[in-house]
């Protein structure tokens, strides 16, 4: 299982509308084959700065399989009107669990 990291930088006058954006989005995600969570976390020192971490199978069903879908056109329609740039999406594989 791969988590998917997506740093989102965003109006902060905007968070609330965003949030509720990303709220209304998670059935596409539900739905997506390979998908097993996602949560979003916003940074507390900066509030223009959320992360969306997305767990899936594996990068293709995160690249290919989603990417590909009308999920996630439906995703990018709740959430991308938010984006002030395009978002920094980077996959991340466990190395260790340590505690």
């Amino acid at each position: 299982m791969i988590t998917e990291i997506a740093h989102i930088t965003i109006d902060p006058a905007k968070a609330d509308e965003f949030e509720a954006a990303v709220a209304a989005a998670v059935p596409h995600f539900v739905a997506a084959e390979g998908c097993h969570s996602m949560r979003l976390e916003r940074v507390i020192e900066d509030p223009a700065q959320y992360r969306l971490c997305v767990e899936w199978d594996s990068v293709e069903h995160h690249m290919v399989t989603f990417r590909e879908s009308e999920g996630f056109k439906q995703w990018r329609a709740h959430a991308g009107p938010f984006f002030v740039e395009t978002p920094r999406v980077e996959h991340w594989d466990q190395a260790a669990q340590l505690i």
